[in-house]
């Protein structure tokens, strides 16, 4: 069963005549057959449903007393849907919150004009793990897409990852030797034998050509500094390709899930109790009074109150547009790698799914997202953990807290400050939940 913000739903009993309940929107259009024990507390306090649960505190002992979960999962995007499902087949009572009005976390899409728009940047799933792909094949049928993105320099466009398609535009070559060849040359004329910068790391591994069209730009777009003022490990290896090959992913498995992430994830979620609007925060003693354990998949820092100090991210602000016409750009994503073009780049949701709607019928409009990079700042969702020795540092001051909470398991990309892939949080909640139930690892 699941329950709203302002509804406690008796997993052990029938509370509605039939489940309903759109996870995705925390709303239920079936009417309640009765109230449950705790309601009628709530209620006989004065506490009307939408205080809560910011006023759970003061019936948090008689709450605790008509329900205990075994996992309270702070969070409902890919980390605690995993965890949620496995440890509910587990035999486990599982409550799930998120202080969003919607399931999915940053993988979440919504429906607009019969496209699936990707609502916090493009999702395109990728793996080499078998058993990650097969399990999310349990929830959502995959199709074949192949991310090939492409460049926009000054109105030349180029093909990603660099490919020999790439080099071709670039130089005029035709074979993996002459590629070969005038990379080589031009990391010989740079002379940068020890990298001190992100600038210095480019050039000596592609060459100053692709690294001033195609990298320089964005990179500073994306991280808002020069390049050279940003540190080499940033960009550890670039992907350079002797070959016409431009699917981005070296990858064994790859698709969009058909209906999009948000059907995914409430497939995740059936059968499991969920409540959006939820802030943990807000009662963190009321709510760990609710269950046996904790699984936090917020931010680290904000769960210590940004005691040692805040962790920095960079964020990302959409515009998201319809447009009356079937065609915008021809690539479900461009990249636009000059530093004057404001925006990183452009992602045409309709081409996740070649165009088509789930009937597999031509759709006459467009949606169209610029994805624009920024200074997080408080408010702001929190994108990419800036990964450099500062905050590296205070992460692990934030871990050595963390450990102390005996009760609490932090996970997933803001729980752990880390960039993490979507298989590679799916494979991390898989090892938690088996860690849990003593399973070998």
């Amino acid at each position: 069963m699941y329950a709203n913000a302002g509804k406690t739903i008796e997993t052990g009993q029938q509370c509605m005549e039939h489940s309903e309940f759109d996870v995705t929107t925390g709303k239920n259009s079936m009417a309640w057959c009765e109230k449950t024990e705790v309601e009628t507390r709530w209620s006989a306090e004065g506490i009307s449903h939408k205080q809560l649960p910011w006023k759970l505190s003061q019936t948090t002992v008689k709450k605790a007393e008509c329900k205990m979960y075994d996992y309270l999962i702070v969070g409902a995007g890919l980390y605690g849907a995993v965890f949620a499902r496995q440890m509910t087949d587990a035999g486990k009572r599982v409550l799930v919150i998120d202080k969003r009005s919607h399931i999915g976390g940053n993988v979440y899409t919504e429906t607009i004009e019969g496209i699936h728009v990707h609502k916090y940047g493009a999702h395109i799933f990728h793996t080499n793990n078998k058993q990650v792909w097969d399990y999310v094949n349990r929830f959502a049928q995959f199709n074949h897409f192949i991310n090939s993105p492409i460049a926009k320099y000054h109105g030349e466009v180029y093909s990603l990852p660099f490919n020999m398609y790439t080099f071709n535009r670039m130089w005029g070559v035709t074979t993996p030797e002459e590629a070969r060849s005038k990379i080589l040359a031009q990391q010989l004329e740079a002379g940068i034998r020890d990298p001190k910068n992100l600038e210095e790391q480019a050039i000596s591994l592609v060459g100053t050509d692709v690294y001033q069209k195609l990298i320089k730009g964005y990179t500073e777009k994306q991280w808002g500094r020069d390049c050279r003022d940003l540190p080499p490990f940033i960009i550890k290896r670039l992907p350079v390709r002797l070959t016409y090959d431009n699917n981005y992913f070296n990858a064994a498995y790859q698709g969009i899930p058909v209906g999009g992430y948000t059907r995914m994830v409430r497939n995740m979620l059936e059968g499991i109790e969920v409540r959006l609007d939820t802030d943990y925060l807000h009662d963190r003693a009321g709510w760990n009074a609710a269950a046996k354990r904790v699984v936090f998949t917020g931010a680290i820092d904000a769960y210590f109150d940004c005691s040692l100090g805040a962790l920095e991210y960079r964020s990302v602000r959409f515009e998201t547009q319809v447009l009356d016409m079937p065609n915008f750009q021809g690539n479900a994503a461009v990249n636009y790698t000059d530093r004057e073009t404001p925006w990183t780049r452009i992602i045409e949701h309709k081409w996740f799914e070649f165009g088509l709607d789930e009937h597999g019928q031509e759709l006459p409009k467009t949606v169209i997202s610029r994805e624009f990079s920024s200074e997080w700042k408080p408010g702001d969702e929190p994108y990419y953990p800036v990964n450099d020795e500062k905050n590296s540092r205070l992460y692990e001051q934030y871990r050595q807290l963390a450990l102390q909470e005996t009760r609490v398991l932090f996970g997933g990309r803001l729980g752990e400050y880390k960039y993490y892939d979507m298989d590679a949080v799916i494979d991390a909640a898989m090892k938690s939940t088996a860690a849990q139930n003593g399973q070998a690892v």
